[in-house]
């Protein structure tokens, strides 16, 4: 299978539209809006449900925020020195430039709840439980949405793997990561007005001339915009020459998304202390990234690292065993429990700073 999606939703006029990625966004705050709306009426623990609104407004930021940021700081450092004159002018909102990471969202996340906590006099572990809940729901929405993007995508599989895909975006990292491939696109620019002989030019004069450059570069996104847009005779030239991959982020929505999520969903229906489904959380959310991780290949500019572990990895790593110990400090900072959403029971957390 050929991986054709167009990142867009709704396109307008060149790189104008409504984006997968953004709407991916939309229906995980919205579905985070729903559940906390809903356990908050059930539990009755502090968070009126009038409130939710404004939580989630928190919640919004804390993501957004904290997930480009974690990026910068995990992933590319060097986006925070990078200034220039053209829009956005600094590296750090420069989006294109790199994404969001999820482990900054999170520790974005959890800032924004501790200061909703204490500005609404709500016992933060609570929160803390209800964006762990939700957050799931939003993760399995961006999985997806990266699978669209053919962003993050996965190691080589076998080539009988029937669910293998092929991504004609692996191509945009060939001029430096493996320039010897690009000639073997010759027969698929053919079918874009170039010919055999004139590509093998351009690709021998690649490393000295900037035209020459400028020019592969320019047709890698028309082959992979036309794709998208549809044109099968592209689809099938280029097939034979992209490496079968596995789809590491349908791998993630299914594991840290809908797995994840099922697995809270389960334990908080009976009475919890506040923060154990929270340190829950993060010790099933590090497992299964520890594991999708085996099937993704790790950024092109990090690459593997210690023990032949991703970047992701370790962080997971750092997150697993932060989990347990969260588990057994919080498991002893309250003795009152809020109820599960399987009772219907009135009781009155008080702050925690």
């Amino acid at each position: 299978m050929v991986h054709d999606l167009s990142p867009f939703a709704i396109r307008f006029w060149d790189n104008f539209g409504v984006r997968w990625y953004g709407l991916s966004y939309m229906f995980g705050f919205l579905a985070a809006y729903i559940m906390i709306r809903w356990l908050s009426d059930k539990q009755k623990a502090g968070l009126r449900p009038e409130m939710v609104s404004d939580f989630i407004t928190y919640i919004a930021i804390g993501t957004l925020a904290g997930g480009r940021l974690g990026y910068c700081l995990f992933y590319s450092p060097d986006l925070f020195l990078k200034f220039k004159a053209d829009f956005p002018f600094w590296g750090v909102l420069a989006v294109n430039e790199g994404g969001m990471a999820s482990h900054g969202g999170m520790i974005g996340i959890v800032i924004a709840a501790w200061l909703f906590a204490r500005k609404n006099g709500i016992n933060y572990l609570y929160l803390f439980d209800l964006v762990a809940l939700s957050g799931p729901i939003g993760v399995f929405a961006g999985r997806i949405a990266n699978f669209v993007n053919g962003e993050l995508v996965g190691r080589e599989a076998p080539p009988d793997l029937p669910w293998a895909v092929k991504f004609p975006q692996d191509i945009y990292l060939w001029p430096s990561q493996e320039p010897g491939r690009l000639s073997s696109l010759s027969g698929v620019v053919e079918h874009l007005g170039i010919t055999k002989e004139q590509w093998l030019d351009l690709v021998d004069k690649f490393r000295f001339e900037s035209s020459a450059r400028e020019k592969i570069y320019s047709t890698l996104t028309t082959i992979v915009e036309q794709i998208q847009a549809g044109q099968t005779v592209l689809k099938e030239a280029i097939a034979p020459v992209l490496t079968p991959r596995h789809p590491s982020q349908l791998y993630g929505a299914l594991g840290e998304g809908l797995i994840v999520f099922l697995l809270l969903f389960f334990i908080w229906r009976k009475p919890r202390k506040p923060g154990f489904v929270a340190s829950c959380f993060i010790i099933f959310y590090a497992i299964v990234r520890i594991t999708d991780e085996q099937f993704r290949m790790p950024d092109a500019h990090i690459g593997f690292q210690w023990m032949g572990l991703t970047r992701g990895q370790m962080l997971s790593g750092v997150m697993l065993i932060s989990g347990f110990v969260f588990m057994f400090l919080w498991s002893r900072a309250v003795s009152v429990t809020v109820p599960g959403w399987g009772r219907i029971q009135s009781i009155k957390l008080g702050r925690r700073n």
